[in-house]
């Protein structure tokens, strides 16, 4: 009897409905001072926050972080911890209605070096050869390296390399590097999930970070990443380790570093209709351990 009394509660608990609140950002029209509960300013206290950071810190058991597409990249790198999780009939969501969460920084003018022939040098503040250098936002070609004999090749105008603790890059003819519009990967990671269960993360790009744009650290559970575009960011788009489960659907990772997308651990990752890229670098590095199922569900 004691069984079925305690089975009846059980149900009850899990049925119970789960009073989940909407958390809207505006990276132009909001205020960290403000509550998030409205999309749009309501009064002094109530309208949207302007990080995401802010969002998070509002957030609790299945909320909906929802992002306001301004056309300005979010420029941040934030954390989903412990509460920021959802049950199985009602996740932790962040909404990016196609907005952009970018970690990349302008190199200042005034932070070039000449170095030799028509190579210039800038040294970024925190030393990584997971590095990227973007040209108008976009990726810029990466140059060959040292040759085993200690070698170094030419570099090709507008390509760039890591090398020394320093960027390298050769412009074109008769420019210098200040006469474009560069910027590095700056901050080291875009969405760290970390000790989480049912996270569904959507219709986001995630690019300009120095190592992952997207890592599940670790005991990342349930989490789904649908209609993600992760690029251009130092070692990979999407990074999954630990012992993670996450789902990749619908998204395209490319023109990252050293993988587009790197499991390690004993991470378990199903990728569904999605495309990983083959130009910058291989489209799925796993370790030994690691599971992975690719899918194509028609």
């Amino acid at each position: 009897m004691r069984h079925i009394w305690w089975g009846a509660i059980l149900s009850l608990l899990l049925a119970a409905p789960v009073f989940a609140r909407d958390i809207y950002v505006n990276n132009l029209a909001g205020n960290d001072a403000k509550d998030g509960l409205a999309a749009s300013s309501v009064d002094a206290e109530t309208g949207p926050v302007r990080t995401i950071r802010r969002a998070l810190r509002h957030a609790e058991t299945s909320d909906r972080i929802v992002l306001a597409n301004t056309g300005e990249p979010y420029r941040e790198s934030i954390s989903l911890v412990g509460r920021h999780s959802g049950v199985p009939y009602a996740p932790f969501e962040i909404v990016g209605n196609g907005a952009i969460l970018d970690g990349s920084l302008p190199v200042p003018a005034d932070a070039w070096e000449f170095s030799r022939g028509e190579i210039f040098r800038f040294q970024p503040p925190h030393l990584s050869a997971a590095q990227q250098l973007f040209r108008d936002g976009l990726p810029l070609t990466r140059g060959p390296g040292p040759t085993l004999e200690g070698r170094l090749p030419p570099l090709a105008p507008l390509h760039w390399r890591y090398f020394d603790g320093a960027i390298e890059f050769r412009p074109e003819k008769d420019h210098l590097p200040m006469s474009y519009d560069l910027t590095y990967a700056a901050l080291p990671v875009g969405i760290t999930l970390y000790q989480v269960k049912y996270v569904t993360i959507s219709d986001l790009t995630v690019q300009g970070f120095r190592l992952d744009g997207i890592n599940a650290h670790d005991s990342a559970f349930a989490v789904r990443l649908i209609g993600i575009t992760a690029r251009g960011n130092g070692r990979s788009g999407i990074s999954i380790g630990g012992s993670s489960q996450v789902e990749i659907e619908g998204s395209l990772v490319g023109n990252n570093g050293a993988a587009q997308v790197r499991t390690e651990g004993w991470s378990h990752t199903k990728i569904i209709n999605s495309t990983l890229l083959d130009n910058t670098a291989p489209p799925l590095v796993k370790t030994e351990h690691s599971e992975v199922q690719e899918l194509t569900v028609k």
